[in-house]
């Protein structure tokens, strides 16, 4: 089935929907999905793929396509030419004026669009962005179609051109609690197709409690092409209460009775120190230095607990993989062997969001891709969905299918 992945980023969303990817035994309930392991290798396992391949990506930054072009190239020989960078504005106007851009016959459409402005770590601004769709300030002080607060309704118009079946669309928690946000974008969403979509009412899914080793929280919409489901379907996502059998959101597979939370203690199972590894992602770190406990990202992260959620714009403030005793750490026995205080390396803080370890964060420059420094991989990281918790979301589409929508002609 075909996917088109929007505000693609390096791909966390894409790799999970896509599946075949390495990640920690740990993090897979073999209890609830036995069925979802290709390959176990020790604390690791391989899932399977699933049956969704991605055919467009997008995003702003040239960077961002580096890294995915890098990851996918083993698997797609046109990883190249799937991924556009441009604005997804630039790119519905050219669409609308006759440039054939977005490919058709889609299945399935997916998008975290920005969260900046309705993060609880901004300024919140939300619909009111002063932030322009490429980046920079708007050129006016009222509000834009056009600003980066507003660009889930350009994702709209992309599900309006091509018609999925099912689309999906993330972001922060913050947003549910900023004002009407959430019910003014359902209700936006499901104008897509000349009011030919179906929104359920969205979740915020806690990361956590499907094998991701962050206190990430993320809220998601599903939205359905009304005309293609079947008339139970139909019937069941108009219910105030979904029955199981049909909710689009999947089934938690850790914390409480489950599995227990995978931990970074379990995450970073096999890492050497920097000094000693020869992976580009695990020598490179931030070197800003201890400021305080005033400031942000001042903390050492919880071995025997889950991480932080790992941040886009903390400007070199990561968090500590370990603090000196005199700064709050309390890893003595690592500090005893004479490890030093650091912050996370970037290979550490793709560990946390469930990137394989052969996807290559730190990239040279080619001819025609952007080189990926280790300040760019942090915030390519940090603005990712984690791999696993997309694989989950995948695997419940997938295997509800053929509930959802009609046989195709």
């Amino acid at each position: 089935m075909n996917l088109l992945s929007l505000f693609s980023g390096c791909g966390g969303m894409d790799i999970g929907f896509e599946g075949d990817f390495q990640c920690l035994r740990k993090s897979i309930n073999t209890e609830i999905h036995s069925d979802w392991i290709k390959e176990s290798k020790g604390d690791w396992v391989i899932v399977k793929p699933t049956q969704f391949t991605t055919v467009f990506a997008n995003d702003i930054k040239p960077d961002a396509k580096t890294a995915w072009v890098s990851y996918f190239k083993r698997r797609k020989k046109n990883a190249g030419t799937i991924y556009h960078v441009d604005s997804i504005v630039d790119l519905v106007k050219q669409e609308k004026l006759g440039v054939h851009i977005f490919p058709r016959q889609i299945d399935i459409v997916t998008g975290g669009f920005p969260c900046q402005d309705f993060s609880v770590a901004g300024k919140r601004l939300g619909f009111n962005s002063q932030k322009s769709h490429l980046g920079g300030r708007l050129k006016q002080d009222a509000p834009s179609m056009e600003s980066r607060g507003q660009l889930y309704m350009w994702m709209k118009e992309v599900v309006t051109i091509v018609q999925p079946k099912l689309f999906i669309a993330e972001n922060v928690k913050g947003l549910v609690n900023l004002e009407n946000v959430k019910e003014i974008i359902e209700s936006d969403f499901a104008e897509a197709g000349n009011g030919g979509y179906l929104v359920v009412p969205a979740k915020v899914l806690y990361a956590p409690e499907y094998g991701v080793p962050q206190s990430r929280e993320r809220v998601i919409f599903f939205g359905f092409k009304k005309n293609a489901l079947n008339a139970e379907a139909l019937r069941a996502l108009t219910q105030s209460e979904i029955p199981d059998q049909y909710d689009p959101y999947p089934p938690k597979t850790h914390g409480g009775k489950l599995l227990p939370f995978v931990t970074c203690q379990d995450a970073f199972v096999g890492l050497e120190e920097p000094e000693k590894s020869s992976d580009l992602a695990q020598k490179n770190y931030s070197k800003a230095k201890y400021m305080g406990k005033h400031c942000q990202g001042q903390i050492e992260i919880k071995m025997n607990g889950v991480s932080p959620a790992i941040r886009s714009e903390h400007h070199g403030n990561i968090e500590f993989r370990r603090l000196r005793a005199d700064h709050g750490g309390i890893l003595f026995e690592e500090l005893n062997k004479g490890l030093k205080e650091r912050r996370l390396s970037v290979r550490e803080c793709a560990r946390i969001q469930t990137f394989p370890d052969d996807y290559e964060f730190i990239l040279p420059k080619t001819n025609d891709q952007k080189n990926v420094s280790a300040s760019d991989a942090y915030k390519l990281i940090g603005n990712a969905v984690p791999c696993v918790l997309a694989y989950n979301i995948a695997k419940n589409i997938e295997k509800k299918w053929n509930l959802f929508f009609k046989e195709s002609k």
